[in-house]
């Protein structure tokens, strides 16, 4: 290393959960981490959502970006699952955002309509495993229903894709292999905007992040190392 060349800090790993999920969907996420990590709830992302809150993409961004200065962070790699992909996109503007780890990537331009998005679930959902239904009922139930159709209802008009065009960071997608929500055409399309890799979790279908944390885990070590080659922000 030369006299001018400094090492980029650990980053702080900040996870944001999906629509109407919470901290409990990164439990074993979290257990496999090692260095400094946060989770960040946000209204329909976490949070009821009191009737009149603003939850479009960009203003659900700054929320973020506010809690990421209040950790003091210099560095942080932001990992979006379903709905919070496109925050964390929207985000990732911030000169502190090293890398992002999407799972399971929302709003493809031809899914944007509600029978197309619930046409999605129906076919993703027989391919989840049944022991997830105690995990996720009491986080849907926390988020309330209400607040969820009204997230979802402001985050998917947001071009994940256009946004992403934009970066110029490590970007790693990971799909599960059985999820419809998250098409393979879609996430490859993403991956190739950004520059990025995909990663297919075989077995998988969309909660990747409760179903195969190890995963994640990897591509998070990934985004961190690619990071760490490309310097300083």
């Amino acid at each position: 290393m030369t006299p001018t060349e400094r090492a980029l800090p650990d980053p702080l790993i900040v996870l944001v959960p999906g629509l109407g999920l919470d901290d409990r969907a990164w439990a074993l996420v979290r257990q496999r981490l090692a260095g400094r990590v946060h989770t960040v709830l946000l209204p329909s992302l976490g949070r009821r959502a009191p009737r009149g809150t603003d939850l479009r993409v960009e203003r659900q961004a700054e929320r973020l970006l506010s809690e990421l200065m209040g950790e003091g962070a210099d560095s942080v790699v932001l990992v979006g699952h379903s709905a919070s992909c496109p925050v964390v996109v929207e985000a990732a503007s911030s000169h502190v955002v090293v890398g992002i780890v999407l799972i399971g990537p929302v709003t493809d331009p031809r899914a944007r309509t509600w029978p197309r998005m619930l046409g999605q679930w129906l076919r993703t959902a027989p391919h989840e495993r049944l022991r997830l239904v105690p995990t996720l009922v009491p986080q849907y139930r926390h988020t309330g229903p209400a607040t969820m159709v009204r997230g979802m209802d402001a985050i998917r008009w947001y071009r994940t894709d256009q946004a992403l065009a934009s970066l110029h960071i490590p970007v790693v997608v990971i799909r599960g292999a059985r999820d419809r929500i998250a098409p393979q055409d879609w996430s490859a399309k993403l991956t190739a905007i950004a520059g990025g890799c995909l990663q297919i979790v075989g077995g998988a279908a969309h909660m990747v992040p409760l179903t195969h944390p190890d995963a994640v885990v990897k591509a998070v070590c990934d985004v961190t190392s690619a990071a760490s080659a490309a310097g300083p922000p």
